[in-house]
């Protein structure tokens, strides 16, 4: 028989078993094959952190979910231990909890901790550009640049808190005009913090009235909110499909891509007056930063990445700051004896018209006490910004392999029983001693190491000279017949729930 007999015959018996082959047996025969494939990819290699087992494709979601998701993981830590195996998808993640093993991992070991992992939303939109996502060489380029810039612009006759004084004044003046009568505070508090951070980007400020603007802050907002949902995770497991398909992840695409525009139009109004010897703000410093490295092919230094770590500075100059603010007013709201011993400190040491200043917190121990506890139970950043590991590694005895996601256990450590004598509940005593503030080992709302917030020390100065403007001038009241929640809205952070407060000026007897 020659071959072509023989090819003849094999493709006619071939032929003959697929036609009495049913759909039905292929179809489970092709399934059995992928569930096959993904156990086998999916295997946890010797030595790896025990965890739950997931289910195919989905893996670790349906234990967590999607709400309350980092309180649901504390019943796995306790009984997995402090460092649990999660799998999301094709994605390999351990938890760290513990403040041994975190310091471990972001200090000691933080060489091979510092990369961010790059999901398949974060590769849509940013690519592996800006600052808060970037890895490697980009990341230690843009971060030294960025903490430079942010340093010149703290500098000089309009000094940083300056322009946080006088934008405290503009928010007294908003929220002035509410007259007492509830109101959400939600937008006019972002409006506030993000006009620090778009002075220093920028060189402007938005007034509250300004209809662009409120769009702008909604559309962060949005995506804050929008970015934990299913549909975005769905598009985490399932890039090539999802991308098709409408729903939530494509709204949250859209207004990416809006605040980039936002971005890119106000970078192209700086190019028509640029002048490289009168540097503004910081787009202005970019620019003169790309111009100097207009000759180098390897730089990270171009309009793309100037885009995205100027979106990074907005988002994050923005959202945590304000939603902390906005956290620190319902507590008081919902504690307002801690609030009338807050009003009696500050008037006490400060008065009720001299504006407070940085130089005022070492002499407001309770006030900065307070400051630190809604930072430690609003808790808005629970699992810290994730990392990824960067090579092979040991730590505490299991192997973690190469592009591992690190996610560092904040809300075990800020309600650890063992830290915190009331660990559930707002107690401004946990910072303080002999009447003393005291600082707490275990409080790391910033994070640590070399990729610690690079902002830590402008949202501090934030916190507290908006904080205490307010409390001087306001008492904040829940309106009658509205019962306020401390429940959260899960995001990017962790924010409160839509509410109004009522704020009633200082000496004013009515409400």
């Amino acid at each position: 028989m020659d071959l072509r007999v023989l090819l003849v015959a094999l493709g006619s018996l071939a032929a003959a078993l697929w036609a009495g082959l049913h759909l039905r047996t292929v179809l489970l025969g092709a399934v059995a094959f992928l569930f096959v494939a993904d156990f086998l990819k999916r295997r946890r290699p010797k030595n790896y952190p025990p965890g739950p087992w997931g289910l195919p494709f989905i893996g670790s979601f349906y234990q967590l979910g999607f709400e309350q998701s980092h309180l649901k993981l504390q019943q796995l830590v306790k009984k997995y231990g402090n460092l649990l195996n999660l799998q999301f998808g094709d994605l390999h993640s351990v938890t760290i909890t513990g403040l041994p093993l975190i310091k471990e991992v972001l200090v000691h070991q933080e060489q091979n901790f510092r990369n961010r992992p790059v999901t398949p939303m974060r590769e849509r939109i940013f690519k592996k550009y800006g600052i808060l996502m970037s890895s490697g060489q980009v990341w230690k380029e843009q971060r030294r640049f960025v903490l430079t810039t942010l340093r010149n612009f703290g500098l000089g006759k309009k000094t940083l808190e300056e322009r946080i004084q006088e934008e405290a004044r503009h928010l007294i003046e908003a929220i002035e005009e509410e007259k007492g009568q509830p109101f959400d505070p939600h937008f006019k508090i972002n409006n506030a913090v993000s006009n620090i951070i778009c002075s220093i980007t920028f060189g402007e400020r938005f007034e509250y009235q300004d209809g662009q603007f409120q769009e702008l802050l909604k559309w962060l907002d949005e995506v804050t909110h929008k970015e934990v949902s299913m549909q975005c995770h769905l598009y985490g497991l399932f890039p090539r499909i999802m991308k098709f398909l409408p729903g939530t992840h494509q709204t949250l695409i859209r207004n990416w891509e809006n605040l980039k525009l936002f971005i890119y139009r106000i970078i192209e109004e700086h190019k028509r007056d640029w002048n490289p010897a009168e540097t503004r703000d910081f787009i202005d410093a970019y620019l003169n930063e790309i111009a100097k490295n207009s000759g180098n092919a390897v730089s990270s230094f171009h309009e793309e990445n100037l885009i995205c770590s100027t979106l990074d500075l907005f988002f994050a100059g923005t959202e945590t700051t304000s939603t902390t603010l906005r956290w620190a007013l319902l507590y008081l709201t919902v504690n307002p004896e801690i609030q009338v011993k807050v009003q009696a400190e500050l008037d006490r040491v400060i008065g009720t018209s001299q504006q407070p200043r940085m130089a005022d917190r070492e002499r407001l121990p309770y006030t900065n006490a307070v400051i630190h506890e809604v930072q430690r139970m609003a808790n808005i950043i629970p699992l810290n910004v994730p990392r990824e590991v960067s090579a092979d590694t040991t730590v505490a005895g299991y192997y973690l392999p190469k592009g591992t996601i690190i996610m560092t256990n904040l809300t075990a450590l800020h309600r650890d029983p063992e830290e915190w004598a009331t660990p559930d509940t707002f107690n401004p005593e946990h910072f303080l001693e002999n009447g003393h503030f005291k600082k707490r080992e275990s409080f790391l709302p910033f994070s640590i190491g070399k990729r610690a917030c690079l902002g830590e020390q402008l949202a501090r100065s934030e916190l507290f000279i908006f904080f205490t403007s307010l409390m001087q001038k306001f008492t904040f009241r829940p309106p009658k017949n509205e019962k306020l929640s401390l429940q959260f809205r899960m995001g990017l952070t962790i924010s409160p729930l839509k509410h109004r407060l009522c704020a009633i000026p200082r000496g004013d007897t009515a409400g």
